[in-house]
């Protein structure tokens, strides 16, 4: 049975010069973040873990590693 994507949740920070769009959502008992640079929106980084905080952290890491 395939899995519903749930308690989405979208908003934009700035790193450095670049204004990113962070998109987190729960699959399962995981959450899934992913960052992309919002034009032309290619995804830069992502991340899956327990909890939200955590896939965003870890996400927001990786995407401050690429852009800097």
């Amino acid at each position: 049975m395939a899995q519903t994507p749930k308690n989405h949740q979208t908003r934009t920070e700035s790193i450095g010069k670049w204004t990113v769009r962070i998109r987190s959502y729960q699959l399962g008992d995981a959450y899934i973040c992913t960052v992309d640079n919002v034009s032309p929106g290619a995804v830069i980084a992502r991340s899956t873990a327990a909890t939200r905080a955590d896939a965003e952290s870890e996400a927001l890491a990786q995407a401050k590693a690429v852009i800097a």
